[in-house]
């Protein structure tokens, strides 16, 4: 089940050896590698309209953490969206079950996994952040959690979703295929004006996984990885790939090391061929960082891979990153 965001332009002979992406809306401006103070930057074509409401509190000189909750919140409650939140297409059971983490600049870090009737995953997640003493709350307990925090419970599955699903059924084969969302992952990180970094990862996983599967995205470390004194990084595709290598804590500790973030996003994703190489051709996986500096990355194994990024210079755009492959 494709989505219009599936759609790439066909670009690659448009980029110059210092960028580390080339625009999908505008051909002639290349994104710098640094940014001032705030900044957003998010995973896929998706990212630019959870980047505008994530802008609204950067501007207005919010906190990075309030940024990336209502940036992420708007694909989680886009019916359209079938990888995301309420729109997400459901495990081979036919349930919709989500994950999500939060994370913000004094290492505080909050999860849910495998959350069912929730519609924004990641706002119970900040609440177990804020109001538990624990990281991760999954299945029933963290329906439980919700409920008892004033969320609504309510049904998930759409009309669409539930039609995908049956269609599936028929043959009930499972093969993730690069680029459609079956497995992507709203990802966002973000700066604020007093260079505080946050960050927050959503999705409804794996269409027609095994129930009670989960992948990087709630995971702090593989999905999200938040270091206030270095950096931020986050990542989306196929997450058992991400989880073998705890992606995201190695783009941080990479870049702690000295490496940029794009050269920190590279090796990541080299790591990943090196550990699957066959399997590393078929499937995607990509990840995004951002230091302290506002100096920033992507960097995927397929071609394909989309991330939005707004900033004082940067009009909220859409940019294809480069790729292994």
């Amino acid at each position: 089940m494709k989505s219009t965001r599936r759609h790439f332009l066909k670009l690659g002979g448009l980029g110059g050896a210092a960028a580390s992406a080339f625009p999908l809306t505008n051909l002639f401006a290349q994104p710098s590698l640094a940014s001032t103070k705030p900044v957003v930057i998010s995973t896929w074509n998706f990212g630019k309209e959870a980047n505008v409401e994530a802008w609204k509190v950067l501007s207005a000189n919010g906190r990075a953490l309030d940024a990336v909750e209502k940036g992420v919140q708007v694909p989680e409650g886009d019916p359209k969206e079938t990888s995301v939140g309420l729109g997400g297409l459901p495990d081979r059971d036919g349930r919709v079950t989500l994950d999500a983490c939060i994370m913000d600049e004094f290492a505080n870090c909050g999860a849910v996994a495998c959350l069912e009737h929730i519609v924004h995953p990641i706002a119970v997640a900040r609440k177990v952040m804020e109001k538990t003493p624990h990281v991760m709350l999954v299945g029933d307990g963290a329906l439980q959690f919700a409920l008892a925090n004033g969320f609504k419970k309510e049904k998930l599955l759409t009309p669409e979703s539930e039609k995908a699903w049956k269609e599936w059924l028929k043959e009930a084969k499972y093969k993730p295929v690069a680029n459609i969302e079956n497995h992507d992952t709203i990802g966002m990180i973000a700066l604020d004006q007093k260079q505080n970094l946050s960050g927050a990862c959503t999705t409804s996983g794996m269409a027609y996984k095994l129930h009670g599967r989960v992948g990087d995205s709630p995971i702090i470390g593989a999905g999200l990885f938040v270091d206030n004194e270095i950096g931020a990084a986050t990542s989306t595709g196929v997450g058992e790939e991400v989880i073998r290598i705890v992606g995201s804590h190695l783009v941080v500790e990479l870049m702690r090391q000295g490496n940029t973030p794009q050269q920190a996003c590279e090796i990541a994703v080299k790591r990943v061929v090196k550990n699957q190489p066959e399997k590393s051709k078929q499937i995607q996986v990509g990840f995004l960082a951002l230091n302290k500096n506002g100096e920033y990355g992507a960097y995927a194994l397929q071609k394909g891979f989309t991330y939005a990024i707004q900033s004082p210079e940067i009009p909220n755009q859409i940019f294809e990153s480069k790729s292994y492959y």
